[in-house]
This record gives C-alpha cells, sequence and structure tokens, in this order.
C-alpha cells in the first residue's frame, strides 16, 4: 500500500512498459492495494466505489500472469464475468490498452453480435474470455466452450449481478470450474447475498476496501432541484435551463424507463441539443456505436437508462443529471459516479418530484450527506405528504398541491369547465326525462323501417308489422381450431347429392349440446358411425 508508482507493483516490465506508453504513472488506491496480492495468485475481495480504476486491478495482474503458457481449443485459461454487453466491451478495449506488448488472445462473448464469429475464436483458443453470464451458460449449453481449464476467474461489478438477477447464474458457472484457481471479485457493496456468494466461492481472499461502501467522490458537486410540479414536460423544461445555465460540456442523463429515454432524447432534438440515446431495447451495434460518439465528442448530451449507470469508463464527463431519481439509492451513488473519475472535477443535479421526495432521505442515508437544493426547497408539508401521494393517470399526484395542479389541468382540458359529478348525474337524469318520447319514437321507426330488410334477407315473407323481428346472427368467423364457421350452409335436400354414409357428417350427441359447442365438435371427439351394411355392399 505504500506504493506510489506502478513500478513498485511486481508488474512484468512489458506490462510496466504499456502502462507508461497510456500516459499512466501513479497507481489509484485501490490499483496499489490489489495488484500485489493479485500477481502472488491469491484470492482478492476487493471493494471500491465506482470510478476508482477497479477495471486495470484485475487487468495488469493477469496480463503478467498469462505471459507464460498457451491456450488451448475451447479451453480458455482466464474468464472475466461482467453484467452488461457494454462493460464487458470495456474490460476487453483495456487489454488491448495494456497487452499491447503481449500476443494474448480474447474473446467477448455477449448477446446482440454474431455467435459464428464467437465460436471461430473459441475454436482456436483464447487466453482471455470476456462474457456475460447469459450469453457464457448458452454457449456451455451447444458444447462451445469447455471452463475446466480455467485458472484465473474475475467477477466485476458483483452488486449490479446481484440487481440484475444473475447471482444464479454466477453460481452455476463458478461449480463448473475448476476447484484450484484464483478468484479476484469486485463489488462496491457488499449486501447479505454477495456476502454468501464470496464465502462459498473465494479462498481465504485478501479484504481490500479502500472506500466506504456506497459513499460519493468528494470531487463531485452534488445538487438537488424541487420540481414542485411533477410533470414530465416541466421537468423536461427546468432540464433544459440547467444544461443551457449549467456550462455543460457533456452530461449523461439518466430516466428509469426506456420509453422515458425515448422521449427525452426526441424532446432534447427538438429544442436543438447534440443528443444520443443508450437503452436497453437498442441493437448492439447502435449501442456501441452511440458510446463511441459520446466518448469522441460527437455527442454533447447522452439520454440513458441504467444500462450505462454502472462501470462505463468514459473519462471526460462534467455533469449528470438525473431525470428521475432511481428507485435504489445505491444506483445514485453509480449514476454520479460517471462524473469526477480518477480525480476530476464533476457535476450533478438530480430532479426531484413531490413522489421522489421519499428517495431523497434514502439517498441522505447511504451517502451521508444532506442535500443541498438550487432554488427553493420542499416544504415540511412536501416531505412530510411524500409517502402519502397516489399517482395516477399521467403522473398526477392525487393529494396536496400535485392534486390541484392535476384538476386544473384536467378543467383547462375540457374547456375551462369542472363540475362535481353530483350535478353531472342530476343533469344527465334531466335531460334523459325531457328527451325520453322524443328518443323512445325514433327508436321505434328505426326498428319498423329495418324490419322489412331482414325479413326480406331472410328469406320469410313480410306477415305483419306487429310482429317484433327476431336479431339476425352475424356469421362468425372461421374458428381458430376447426377452420369453420360456427353454423355451416348446409344444401337443399333435394339437391344434395347422394354420398355413403361412412363420410356423412353426424349430428353432434346430447353431450355435446350440453357442452355448449354442438356444432363444432372435431372428428375426434365424435362418435363413431357405423355403415349401413345393406347399402355399402351395393
Amino acid at each position: 500500500m505504500e506504493s506510489k508508482t506502478f513500478a513498485d507493483l511486481g508488474l512484468s516490465p512489458k506490462v510496466q512498459a504499456a502502462i507508461t506508453a497510456a500516459g499512466y504513472v501513479n497507481p489509484t488506491p485501490i490499483q496499489a492495494a490489489a495488484i500485489p496480492v493479485a500477481v502472488t495468485g491469491r484470492d482478492v475481495l476487493g471493494i471500491a466505489q465506482t470510478g476508482t480504476g477497479k477495471t486495470a486491478s484485475f487487468t495488469l495482474p493477469m496480463i503478467t500472469r498469462l505471459e507464460t503458457g498457451r491456450a488451448r481449443a475451447r479451453m480458455p485459461r482466464s474468464l472475466i464475468l461482467a453484467p452488461t454487453r457494454e462493460l464487458a466491451a470495456q474490460v476487453a478495449q483495456s487489454f488491448e490498452k495494456y497487452g499491447i506488448n503481449h500476443k494474448l488472445s480474447v474473446a467477448l462473448l455477449i448477446g446482440g453480435v454474431s455467435m459464428d464469429d464467437q465460436v471461430k475464436k473459441l475454436d482456436r483458443g483464447v487466453d482471455v474470455l470476456i462474457a456475460t453470464p447469459g450469453r457464457l451458460l448458452d454457449h456451455f449449453g451447444r458444447g462451445r466452450v469447455m471452463l475446466m481449464g480455467v485458472e484465473i476467474l474475475v467477477i466485476d461489478e458483483a452488486d449490479r449481478m446481484l440487481d440484475m438477477g444473475f447471482i444464479p447464474d454466477i453460481e452455476k458457472i463458478c461449480k463448473l470450474l475448476p476447484p484450484r484457481r484464483q478468484t479476484l471479485f469486485f463489488s462496491a457493496t457488499m449486501p447479505p447475498e454477495i456476502t454468501r456468494l464470496v464465502n462459498q466461492f473465494l479462498k481465504d481472499p485478501v479484504r481490500i476496501e479502500v472506500a466506504k461502501p456506497a459513499t460519493t467522490a468528494k470531487t463531485i458537486t452534488q445538487r438537488f432541484v424541487y420540481c414542485q410540479n411533477g410533470e414530465d414536460w416541466a421537468k423536461r423544461e427546468i432540464l433544459r435551463e440547467l444544461i443551457r445555465d449549467g456550462n455543460v460540456k457533456n452530461a449523461i442523463i439518466f430516466c428509469n424507463r426506456k420509453r422515458d429515454v425515448a422521449v427525452l432524447y426526441k424532446s432534447l432534438t427538438k429544442h436543438g441539443f447534440n443528443a444520443g440515446a443508450l437503452h436497453g431495447d437498442m441493437d448492439q451495434t447502435s449501442r456501441m456505436d452511440t458510446l463511441d460518439k459520446f466518448r469522441n465528442g460527437e455527442i454533447m448530451l447522452l439520454a440513458a437508462s441504467d444500462v450505462a449507470a454502472r462501470g462505463l469508463d468514459i473519462p471526460d464527463v462534467s455533469h449528470v443529471f438525473n431525470f428521475d431519481l432511481p428507485w435504489a439509492a445505491d444506483d445514485y451513488v453509480h449514476r454520479i459516479g460517471r462524473t469526477g473519475r480518477a480525480g476530476r472535477e464533476g457535476y450533478s443535479a438530480s430532479l426531484v418530484s413531490p413522489d421522489d421526495l421519499k428517495f431523497v432521505a434514502d439517498i441522505e442515508k447511504v451517502t451521508g450527506e444532506a442535500a443541498v437544493w438550487l432554488g427553493d426547497p420542499p416544504t415540511d408539508e412536501d416531505i412530510a405528504g411524500a409517502g402519502k401521494r397516489r399517482r395516477g393517470r399521467g403522473g398526477r399526484a392525487s393529494s396536496g398541491r400535485g392534486a390541484s395542479q392535476g384538476k386544473s389541468a384536467k378543467s383547462r382540458g375540457a374547456g375551462g369547465e369542472h363540475r362535481a359529478p353530483e350535478s353531472r348525474a342530476t343533469n344527465g337524469a334531466q335531460r334523459r326525462a325531457s328527451t325520453g318520447t322524443s328518443d323512445e319514437s325514433a327508436q321505434k321507426a328505426q326498428r319498423q323501417q329495418a324490419k322489412p330488410e331482414r325479413q326480406q334477407k331472410n328469406g320469410r315473407p313480410q306477415s305483419g308489422a306487429a310482429q317484433t323481428p327476431k336479431p339476425v346472427r352475424r356469421q362468425r368467423a372461421a374458428d381458430s381450431w376447426t377452420d369453420e364457421p360456427k353454423t355451416p350452409r348446409r344444401e337443399p335436400a333435394e339437391e344434395r347429392p347422394s354420398k355413403d354414409l361412412r363420410h356423412k357428417p353426424q349430428p353432434a350427441s346430447r353431450s355435446d349440446e350440453r357442452l355448449g359447442f354442438a356444432e363444432n365438435v372435431p372428428a375426434f371427439m365424435r362418435r363413431p358411425v357405423r355403415p349401413d351394411k345393406v347399402r355399402g355392399r351395393g
């Protein structure tokens, strides 16, 4: 831990040369503590906040250890598990950067790309296999990869794996690996489920904790903006003001839902902002293209869901905006961790609706810092009623000031009138009473006019005006399992051709009538019919 340069961490000369070529001199605290232990082959449990250089903490010692040896077909020498495609692709880029002086083969198994290219790499043999859990198990189930030759296992962003439901897959993969291996386990937080996983699959690990779990970097200025209206259109207006007045170089704007990302992206582009979108419904090619444009400065604003909240190393992000406060306080830490990376200054601003005030209290508990408000803060009455509001259609609150705003908006949409339900019911009854006679006479005239047409259509003579016409049933469309209409059309008896009784349709039985589908009974449910022996012999 006293090491000040990468030369003191036990890395090979080739790796040190690659580090120097990349322009790095001093390691981060997690790198200085984890790399010397990982180089020796011991298990490591690394706990550090996002943006502290965890990727290099396992990439550099892995390259050093994999310098000797050779990979065999379909048997990777090391395995790195990442929760998202973007994080897995980023780890692959780190190996390209730091392994420039080596001839290590790297394969990336993620969804959204061709499996054939991945299979070809596996057949040639790979030193480093980087994968998401689902795609790895898919290849393993098809017999395309074998895991008995894995010497080093890395589990990155373990708490994110827990959030995404990958823990059962992680357990299944760990049981397929050889017991004698090195495991490097990294996580920003240590919930009980992650602790159980560590106790089960790590052997006497060295615990390295360089920061309190789920704490934010001190270089990030955090602000909250209270949006009393709470409507999305009002929040978009406030967001545009923050972007215009905040000296924003580039920014990531987080939403909780994918559909909100798409709406926000369209709104930003409509108002002249250079924006892009990133969410889980996009194909992998589009996602990587958007990220590359954002890194290169071609896109200024990136509207994103939480798929971009973890592990993405975009070094120079000046601002992070939370259009929606995350439902989990830990996700807030990881979101704003996209700015202020590697000691740089960062700025985050979160838009808070009346319904989101309860999340602010959770964030204050996790970060240990009180919320600092831009503009008017919420009143004590707003905070007290935060958990009691019910969100109705369109996201309006049903009590407090939000409810009155919802009513006024509704009344404006209805032409400016707002009547009580009792008055509407009374006026409706009076209207029906005053127009009852005229309505009945009009309906009677319509029935009399439609009666001859129906009788003529059915082929029956018109007997008298006093008769009440029977309603004509509409022909139902072909049934999904018989492909026949519900009431098949029959030929007249005199024109019906003589057929063998063995092919004559039989009437449904009484039991079928009780079942309610007498004329739609499939052939395999009908009673067998014995042919007439006399007529059958001819």
